[in-house]
């Protein structure tokens, strides 16, 4: 009642809003208590519930000049408890800040758009409004502690509220005009590489094995005398001996099996190819072979040619 402690200074005008529709409000600061009954001159019988709810709203500091609207005829309220919805703590407290908004912008965003009054107070958010407002804040609430943005339905509400004043769409569906969010779960979980099924269950418990004298009653040795039993037990044993000494006596020769030697392949010379060889070319190449050796005469010699100053000095002798 921490709460409605501070709302006692205001406890003279709930008692004059509570009379007016004849309802009686008792105050006792012993026990911490606050009770509400009719009267005799009371004719609503529904004004005991809203009083009722006008304490709830007191109790969570909610202003009076907002808790008494609940007395009028088309208002209700709804107490939404939030502080089961989430595990941690820290997460917790970022998703109730987000439902606020900074500065209270998508609190008062989602007030004017459900003509509500919403307050977040603790673990509890109380809204107070018409009944179609209340449906939609507490869907907000509920998505926003769900890891859901406000944003999202805040934008839903605005285009529900565009569509709501054109008249002939008024009795159309508005699937086709409002947004379709998708959750994207960022963080997915790791699925083991090895998944075990489990066995369908079966009230009935599983089959009895069968022991070693339902086995013999089964083939008719239990009728058997013991020495026939002996013989038959010998005689298994000497199979099993003999099937275990083959098996040794392979692996032991196995060692002395030689290996498959890998075929051995031939070298088979290519046929020359049968083109045409050009004498008169192979005869040209050997001619300029011969030109590039040292000490060779050229084939076709270059005539030599005297200097000019030479010239000169033949015709002065």
């Amino acid at each position: 009642m921490e709460g409605a402690r501070e709302q006692f200074q205001c406890w003279p005008l709930v008692q004059k809003a509570l009379g007016d529709s004849h309802i009686k409000a008792t105050l006792d600061l012993i026990e911490g208590s606050i009770t509400v009954c009719t009267t005799k001159k009371t004719f609503d019988p529904y004004a005991v519930v809203r009083a009722r709810d006008l304490i709830k709203l007191l109790a969570r500091s909610v202003p009076f000049e907002q808790a008494v609207r609940i007395l009028e005829d088309d208002m209700a309220c709804d107490i939404i408890k939030i502080g089961t919805l989430v595990r941690t703590r820290e997460r917790f407290v970022k998703r109730r800040q987000r439902l606020i908004g900074p500065k209270g912008s998508t609190l008062k965003a989602l007030e004017l758009l459900t003509n509500c009054y919403v307050m977040v107070q603790g673990n509890t958010v109380s809204a107070l409004g018409p009944f179609n407002g209340l449906k939609e804040v507490r869907k907000v609430v509920l998505d926003t502690m769900k890891n859901i943005h406000p944003i999202y339905n805040i934008k839903t509400l605005m285009i529900k509220r565009e569509l709501s004043k054109d008249p002939e769409l008024r009795l159309q569906s508005w699937e086709r005009f409002l947004p379709n969010f998708r959750h994207k779960n960022l963080t997915k979980r790791k699925e083991p590489k090895k998944k075990t099924t489990k066995k369908e269950y079966t009230p009935f418990p599983p089959q009895q094995p069968e022991s070693q004298i339902d086995k013999e009653l089964a083939t008719g040795e239990f009728f058997l005398r013991e020495s026939v039993k002996k013989r038959k037990k010998m005689e298994e044993i000497k199979v099993k001996q003999a099937e275990a000494l083959t098996k040794r006596q392979e692996e032991r020769n196995r060692a002395f099996i030689p290996p498959k030697e890998k075929p051995v392949m031939k070298k088979t010379n290519k046929a020359p190819s049968e083109a045409k060889i050009d004498i008169e070319a192979i005869k040209a190449k050997v001619r300029k072979a011969k030109t590039k050796k040292l000490g060779a005469p050229s084939v076709n010699p270059v005539p030599q040619t005297t200097p000019a100053y030479d010239k000169k000095k033949k015709n002065k002798g």
